[in-house]
């Protein structure tokens, strides 16, 4: 079995990436791109995600739905985080990432949590929604570390991830799971925030130059990037776009999932006043909308689609 990075990485550099992480949340905060006005190490003011010092917790366990090769054949141990740095009138889990359905969880609590996961025989820890949360799963790494974690670390994440916060996990996460969600600056309106573009894209280049194309041993990846772009009414997504920029300027060889499942949710679902404001999001996509992603991916040479 492969040995994770972060386990040779090393307790000192560890330590230092901790301590940075912790400074990345002072005012202004720049663990995510929107750099609050905010200290979360005071836990006085919240930000945009209203996360403070803490991590939170919605959920844990074994998961089956996720893809194929981080589902393998014992399920990837997803831990939920509450809140989220966009927020998309049509989030399917909007309950946690913006109601912030969960609790507080010290870093002990989180590292036992990846331990448990691993005594369920899960191929990985899945943090769902860590943007936000960087430096407390920095923080339950040593404790994970010296009670015998030995899964890769999976970063399942929006996209709007911030650079700075990327860089500390270097060496530390093996596989990034990161959406792009749109390719016109204009269509962020939908995950109420401005610059998604121009941020997922130099957050993806990061995100590879660390771990490069998906590897996959035994039927499990154990390093690399798995991209997510959900297709959505009316082009809203922009797949033409989003396929060039992977195939262009990250690699053709990039393990890409097409995804057909949106569905009104949230403020997208088509009835009451909402339904006003996004009548272009209050259906599912066809078949046709879906085809022709798929012949767009193919279009630009990519070939590893889920």
């Amino acid at each position: 079995m492969r040995q994770p990075s972060y386990l040779a990485l090393g307790a000192a550099r560890l330590r230092e990436r901790i301590d940075q992480a912790q400074e990345l949340m002072r005012n202004p905060c720049r663990v995510c791109p929107r750099r609050c006005r905010v200290d979360r190490t005071a836990d006085d003011r919240r930000g945009f995600c209203r996360a403070g010092a803490s991590a939170v917790v919605s959920s844990f366990g074994p998961h089956f739905g996720e893809e194929a090769p981080l589902v393998g054949s014992g399920a990837s141990g997803t831990i939920f985080f509450t809140s989220c740095n966009l927020a998309c009138v049509y989030c399917q889990n909007w309950q946690i990432s913006q109601a912030r359905e969960g609790e507080e969880a010290t870093p002990e609590q989180l590292a036992r949590m990846m331990l448990w996961l691993q005594g369920r025989g899960c191929h990985n820890v899945n943090f769902v929604s860590p943007t936000v949360y960087v430096p407390q799963i920095l923080a339950a790494l040593p404790y994970a570390i010296d009670a015998g974690l030995r899964l890769p670390l999976v970063y399942n994440t929006g996209g709007y991830d911030s650079l700075d916060a990327l860089r500390l996990l270097d060496g530390v996460f093996d596989i990034y799971m990161p959406d792009i969600k749109y390719t016109d600056e204009r269509m962020g309106r939908y995950s109420m925030v401005k610059d998604y573009v121009a941020t997922a894209k130099a957050a993806l280049r990061e995100m590879h130059r660390q771990v490069g194309d998906l590897v996959i041993e035994g039927g499990v990846a154990v390093r690399g990037m798995i991209i997510r772009h959900l297709v959505l009414p009316e082009g809203i997504a922009g797949t033409e776009e989003a396929m060039r920029f992977i195939a262009e300027e990250l690699s053709r060889d990039s393990y890409v999932n097409v995804m057909a499942q949106y569905r009104p949710e949230h403020k997208a679902v088509p009835t009451g006043r909402q339904a006003m404001r996004y009548p272009e999001l209050s259906r599912r996509i066809t078949g046709e909308e879906y085809g022709e992603a798929v012949r767009l991916a193919h279009r630009h040479g990519l070939h590893r689609l889920a």
